[in-house]
């Protein structure tokens, strides 16, 4: 089986990539979605995943890898919520946009464009290697 990947979603005035970057790491909270949840389940350490605010830019930032396996959300006042520790890899030299992912044929099938509202998403290896190759580029 591929290695799985992810794209992880947030509100950045809950938690900006600035804030990512200067902490180095951070737990994961707050989900509140059956589905994206049980995606929090499923990472693994080591697994990397994109970083994308939802709101201002709607772009991919940089790439995150996991660093802790999925726990209680110590968030959740009640239910059955998990989290896991992200830790920063590395920011992308430009911001891969949505309008740039919707335009990528390679990207056509991607479970962003299929489940926009889901806060944390599975990415194949081969889509994940994709958006980091456009973060690439010189802007």
């Amino acid at each position: 089986m591929a290695k799985q990947h992810w794209l992880v979603k947030t509100e950045p005035e809950a938690y900006a990539w600035s804030d990512f970057l200067r902490d180095g790491r951070t737990d994961w909270t707050g989900v509140r979605n059956f589905q994206a949840r049980n995606h929090l389940r499923a990472m693994r350490v080591g697994m990397r995943c994109c970083f994308t605010p939802v709101s201002l830019t709607k772009a991919v930032l940089g790439v995150a890898k996991v660093s802790r396996l999925a726990f209680p959300d110590p968030t959740a006042t009640e239910g059955d919520w998990s989290a896991v520790e992200l830790a920063v890899v590395r920011p992308l030299a430009r911001p891969v946009d949505l309008a740039t992912i919707k335009a990528e044929p390679g990207l056509a099938e991607i479970a962003l464009l299929r489940q926009s509202r889901l806060s944390v998403l599975p990415l194949t290896p081969t889509e994940f290697a994709r958006i980091v190759e456009l973060g690439a580029r010189a802007a």
